[in-house]
Order: structure tokens, then C-alpha cells, then sequence
């Protein structure tokens, strides 16, 4: 049959509900992978949609014996493609070397081989011919749990509600990105950043040296867009990204003057990163940078700036970085 086209529904980000109000909500673990929506026609066949709009069946062959899972019941469902690292947590830097093959069936074949994926299923829009989004959260949720989609490279984790804390703290503790928070009552929203999910990113921080800067563009020019930041090892300061988002305004000009003030035609990183028109600054000013994870290379994911660290000498950004950058 044929299924209508519904976009994700989208979490914004902020904190845990009031602890008065924990038990109107339920918890899921966030994972860093690519978000999809799953279209079973009830034919044997399903089509996979990115967030983007674009098809990304071809790209996942593992996860095809999915469109025979529910029989011949149409159903559209939600949920994220995840690769998986040794300890059994989402890689997205493993995930990335499978997302660009939608166009390559031989090559997404050898690299399913190679690097599988598993989609986990948090939501179901539309089932057997009927639209489900206007339904609440606990109705659909019960609908999804009753179809049992868990197979060899899919599964339906499973939603706490209440106890917010004890959930957050759990992903903390087991290296997990964060949180999903998701109002009980709240209907599906299509392509809505909706406040009824509500993410929570867990963030580590770390001490850096600036090294470089990159220009601003627009209502940025003459101001650093970016810094370029690096991290001790072996005696080496070794590049970890670049970092432009978490200044204000003021911020963002104090930084300015203090990096024209330590000027340098020689590039502080060894080796020299592969970073188009960079400024190159004497490496004395350290700044604290909130992150996500690091990439198999040791560089910052999703960084922002946190704030200056005068009290802090270059020497002190040491890290334990991985083999490949020592």
C-alpha cells in the first residue's frame, strides 16, 4: 500500500524535567547514530529516509530482511541507524563509513560485511493502514512494544518512565551520549522541534591550547570564526579541531586582540593540520572546550568554547591522546 511520507519528529535540547513532574515523562537512551524513518509496505520490501528526506536503503542491506518482520502490516516507524564499537556502544565515526554508500550496493554490501549496523525502534507513526500520530506517547509506545521487532540487526529498547535521574546518571556512567525525555502525553509531531522531547547531551571538558585561528565570514569578519586548538603529548602539541561556537560577543572580541597580539608565521601543531586559511598564533593561551566524544584520530567532536584558563600554563594541556597521534 501506500504509506505517507512523515517526518522525525525532533527533540529540543535542555534539562531534566522538575522532580515533580518526573513521572509524566519517559526516558530513552540518546544514540549517536543517523536517525531514520522505516517504511514497511507489507510487500516484503522497506525504504529507509534520513532525516534529510533522502532514501538510504542501499546503504544498510543488513537491515532489509526488516520489511518481512511485521508480515504483510504496512507500518512506519522511527528510529536510528548506530554502528557499534568493541564495547558494544554507537561509534558514529564507524557509522560514517556506511552513510555514503546509497549510490554503491557492491561497496555497502563489503562494507556491511565489515562494519554492521543495528537500528534501534523508539516510535510507530502509522500501522496497518492507520495514521498513529495523533495518539499519546504511552499509546504508541505500547503499540510499537507489541509488534516485537527484534531481529539480527534491529531491536526496540526499552523506555523508562520516571526515575530521570537515575537514567541520566546510568548513561553517564556507561558512555553513552545522553538522554531522550518524552512527555507521556505528547502527540507525534512531523518535522516539529517539539519542547515535548526534550535531549539531554552528556559532555566531557578539557583544557586546550590555541594554535591557530580561522576568519569569520558576515557579521564575523575581523573576528576569529574559529580557533584552532591542540593538546600536549610526548612533547608535541598535536591538533584536536577547530572550535567556534560558545563566545559572546565580548568574548569573541577579547579573544581577537589577544590572538593578534601572539601572531606567528609558524604553525605551533606537529604535524601541520590540513586546515585552509589558518592564522598560526604563538601557543600560550589555554581555554577549557566542552565535547562530545573524540574521533579514532583524537579529534573533539561537536566542541564549544567554555571559557579562557589564565591560570593555566601551555604545559598543563597534556592528554592521553590515541596511538595515532602520539
Amino acid at each position: 500500500m501506500s504509506l505517507p511520507l512523515i517526518p522525525p519528529m525532533l527533540a529540543t535540547s535542555g534539562a531534566l524535567p522538575p522532580t515533580a513532574q518526573d513521572a509524566r515523562w519517559a526516558y530513552e537512551t540518546k544514540q549517536d547514530g543517523q536517525r531514520v524513518v522505516a517504511y514497511l509496505a507489507g510487500d516484503g520490501s522497506v525504504v529507509l529516509r534520513a532525516r534529510s528526506g533522502e532514501v538510504a536503503t542501499v546503504a544498510y542491506p543488513e537491515l532489509l530482511p526488516l520489511g518481512r518482520a511485521l508480515g504483510p502490516t504496512p507500518a512506519v516507524l522511527d528510529g536510528e541507524v548506530l554502528a557499534l564499537d568493541e564495547q558494544g556502544r554507537a561509534d558514529f565515526q564507524l557509522l560514517q563509513s556506511r552513510m555514503g554508500l546509497v549510490q554503491s550496493p557492491g561497496r555497502a554490501a563489503r562494507r556491511a560485511a565489515e562494519v554492521p549496523v543495528h537500528l534501534v525502534l523508539f516510535d510507530v507513526m502509522h500501522l496497518g493502514g492507520r495514521p498513529l500520530v495523533s495518539l499519546p506517547y504511552t499509546r504508541r509506545r505500547i503499540l510499537l512494544e507489541e509488534l516485537d521487532l527484534n531481529g539480527p540487526h534491529w531491536s526496540t529498547p526499552a523506555a523508562l518512565v520516571g526515575h530521570g535521574e537515575q537514567a541520566l546518571l546510568a548513561t553517564r556512567e556507561n558512555g553513552l551520549e545522553g538522554l531522550v525525555c518524552k512527555r507521556l502525553d505528547s502527540v507525534y509531531e512531523p518535522g516539529v522541534r517539539s519542547r515535548a522531547w526534550i535531549k539531554i547531551r552528556n559532555m566531557l571538558s578539557e583544557d586546550v591550547v590555541v594554535g591557530g585561528w580561522l576568519p569569520g565570514k558576515g557579521r564575523l569578519t575581523g573576528l576569529p570564526g574559529a580557533v584552532l586548538v591542540g593538546q600536549r603529548t610526548r612533547g608535541r602539541l598535536r591538533y584536536v579541531g577547530g572550535v567556534g561556537t560558545g563566545w559572546s560577543e565580548s568574548e569573541r572580541e577579547r579573544l581577537a586582540a589577544l590572538l593578534r597580539t601572539a601572531e606567528s608565521d609558524v604553525c605551533p601543531f606537529d604535524p601541520v593540520p590540513p586546515v585552509t586559511g589558518a592564522h598560526w598564533v604563538l601557543p600560550r593561551l589555554v581555554g577549557e572546550v566542552r565535547y562530545s566524544t573524540r574521533t579514532r584520530a583524537g579529534l573533539l567532536r561537536q566542541p564549544s568554547w567554555l571559557r579562557l584558563r589564565p591560570d593555566l600554563a601551555p604545559e598543563d594541556s597534556a592528554a592521553n591522546l590515541p596511538d595515532e597521534l602520539t
